[in-house]
């Protein structure tokens, strides 16, 4: 039988020690993997924080602040066709509807559509369409109009003097910061005292809009309720290059008395 050469005394395997890793105060930052299951918790919970979101979204839309886009050129130079403007839906319940605000408001039974926008019938044209207009991406509803307060509850318009300016209260109003050059405050002269609760509104492209004075034959006289009044406009978002806050003209600010 052969020799065997004494080998000593079997030593253990050394254990494994895994990922080396550097003190925190070193020059490399420790690495460790992440588990598995993370990732697959981040899928199950990306469908609810897109319910939040869209929840979040809905509110806001709903209660506090929407986008709408300018289907018309009725509020030109100050409202371009295509930009996207925030509305405040909550300024009302803290202060009344001013003369020179610019207001979008519902205009069902007592403005006609300024643009027939085709309203889809299939669900998800439908969702896609709300989530435009929650956004302002798409255009608002045919019902939703945008113009300026030139009257409010017992202020008595009349266009024109003899200077051709509508006035307020027998004072006249200098249009020239916001109306539409070239054109006069209207080619159609009115007298109108407004009921209270109501509002007369016209738009700053006179020859493009149709506004209270189109409809003094009809039902309503051509006067928006205040109660129809969605809120105020305040500022151009979109293009960035018209970006802009929609003050209330300083020739408002000279009306003093209802009359």
């Amino acid at each position: 039988m052969a020799d065997q050469t004494d080998l000593g005394p079997a030593r253990p395997e050394p254990a494994d020690p895994g990922p080396r890793s550097r003190p925190s105060g070193g020059r490399h930052a420790r690495v460790e993997a992440v588990p598995e299951h993370h990732h697959g918790s981040f899928w199950k919970e990306l469908p609810i924080l897109l319910l939040v979101a869209f929840g979040l979204a809905f509110l806001v839309k709903t209660f506090v602040v929407q986008a709408f886009y300018i289907p018309s050129g009725s509020m030109e130079q100050t409202l371009q066709v295509g930009d996207r403007v925030l509305v405040n839906k909550v300024v009302y319940k803290t202060r009344d509807i001013e003369r020179g605000d610019v207001v979008v408001f519902n205009g069902v039974d007592s403005f006609t559509p300024e643009v027939e926008i085709a309203e889809p019938t299939d669900l998800v044209p439908k969702v896609v369409t709300w989530f435009g207009r929650t956004f302002g991406f798409a255009p608002p509803d045919e019902r939703d109009f945008v113009k300026r307060v030139i009257g409010v509850g017992g202020d008595h318009v009349v266009c024109c003097d003899a200077k051709g300016r509508v006035t307020v209260n027998d004072v006249p109003l200098d249009e020239s910061s916001y109306l539409y050059p070239d054109n006069k405050p209207s080619n159609n002269p009115f007298d109108v005292i407004v009921p209270a609760g109501k509002l007369w509104v016209m738009g700053d492209h006179r020859d493009a809009s149709s506004d209270s004075r189109a409809h003094l034959g009809d039902p309503g006289g051509g006067f928006v309720p205040a109660d129809r009044v969605i809120g105020r406009a305040f500022a151009v978002l979109w293009p960035t290059d018209h970006a802009q806050w929609l003050e209330i003209p300083d020739t408002f600010a000279t009306i003093d008395q209802k009359g």
